[in-house]
C-alpha cells in the first residue's frame, strides 16, 4: 500500500468532533497518509487502560507505522510530548506513562522531547493537544522520517508498572485490569505467574461476587452461567462467561481486586 500508515488510539469517543478533526489535521499536511483508528473507547482518563491497548495492537503493525495515543489527563500541563521509536515503528503520545508496556517489551527504544513547535499548529490551545501537537507532528513525521528534527533525546521519560500478583497464604492476590467489550475480566496474572495451573492443581479465583474453578481453552467449553478462566490472546489470564459477561456475573471490572486460592 503506497503511503505512510498512521494510527490513532484516544478516549476521545466517537459523539463528538475530536477524533474527525485529528484526522483533517493530518490529511492536510499529509494528503498520502492512510489513517487508522485502533480505538476511541479507551475509558476516560485512564492511561494504564491506554497503555494496554497500546501494547496489544501495535506488533500487528506494519515496520514504520506511526501510532498516535492520546490519553492525556495532564494536557495543558509540564508533561512532555514525546515521539518514540521502538520495535520498528513510531509513537507520539503525552509523556505520561501511555506507552510504558511498548517500552517493557522493547529492547531497543528511543524517545524524544518534542520541542520542535515549527511543527505544531499555531496557537496552541491548552485543551486540545491531539488536535495542535500530537497529530501534526505525526502527520509531518510521515513526511519527513525524520524522528532527530522533533528535539533531543531523553531517558528519564515516564513509565509506569501494572500492578504485579501478591503472594497470599494459600495462593495469589491480584486486580482486574480492564474489562472488554464482552464482558471479559483481564487478570494481572500471566501464565509463569501461576506454573501450577498447567499442572491441573485445583483451585478457586475469588472476584466481586463470582467465583472461578474451572481452565478452559475456549469459550464454549464453559457451561452458561459459569465463571472460568483462560489464557487471553493479550498474555494474560482472563476470566469468561460463555456467552454471557464475566464483568456482570461478578459485578466487577477495572480495579476490582481478586483471590486465588489453591485447593
Amino acid at each position: 500500500m503506497a503511503g505512510p500508515l498512521i494510527t490513532l488510539t484516544t478516549d476521545y469517543g466517537t459523539v463528538d468532533h475530536l477524533t474527525g478533526v485529528l484526522k483533517g489535521v493530518i490529511a492536510n499536511i499529509n494528503p498520502e497518509a492512510h489513517i487508522y483508528d485502533i480505538t476511541h473507547q479507551v475509558t476516560r482518563h485512564d492511561v494504564l487502560d491506554g497503555a494496554l491497548t497500546v501494547a496489544q495492537s501495535y506488533r500487528y503493525w506494519p515496520a514504520r507505522t506511526i501510532h498516535v495515543v492520546v490519553v492525556d489527563p495532564g494536557v495543558g500541563t509540564a508533561r512532555r510530548p514525546i515521539l518514540a521509536s521502538a520495535g520498528g515503528q513510531f509513537f507520539i503520545a503525552p509523556d505520561n506513562g501511555a506507552l510504558s508496556l511498548v517500552f517493557e517489551r522493547e529492547k531497543e527504544v528511543e524517545v524524544r522531547h518534542i520541542t520542535a513547535e515549527h511543527y505544531f499548529l499555531h496557537p496552541v490551545s491548552r485543551t486540545f493537544h491531539g488536535r495542535d501537537i500530537f497529530a501534526p507532528c505525526a502527520a509531518w513525521l510521515s513526511r519527513n522520517w525524520q524522528p532527530e528534527s522533533f528535539g533531543p533525546v531523553i531517558e528519564d521519560y515516564v513509565r509506569i508498572a501494572l500492578p504485579q500478583p501478591e503472594v497470599a497464604t494459600q495462593g495469589l492476590r491480584g486486580v482486574i485490569l480492564r474489562a472488554d467489550h464482552f464482558g471479559n475480566l483481564l487478570t494481572n496474572l500471566r501464565p509463569e505467574d501461576v506454573p501450577e495451573l498447567q499442572t491441573g492443581r485445583s483451585f478457586r479465583l475469588r472476584v466481586g461476587r463470582g467465583e472461578a474453578r474451572r481452565v478452559v481453552d475456549t469459550f464454549s467449553e464453559g457451561e452458561p452461567g459459569e465463571l472460568c478462566l483462560f489464557v487471553g490472546s493479550s498474555g494474560f489470564l482472563e476470566l469468561c462467561v460463555n456467552r454471557g459477561s464475566a464483568a456482570e456475573l461478578a459485578g466487577a471490572g477495572a480495579g476490582t481486586p481478586f483471590e486465588l486460592e489453591w485447593l
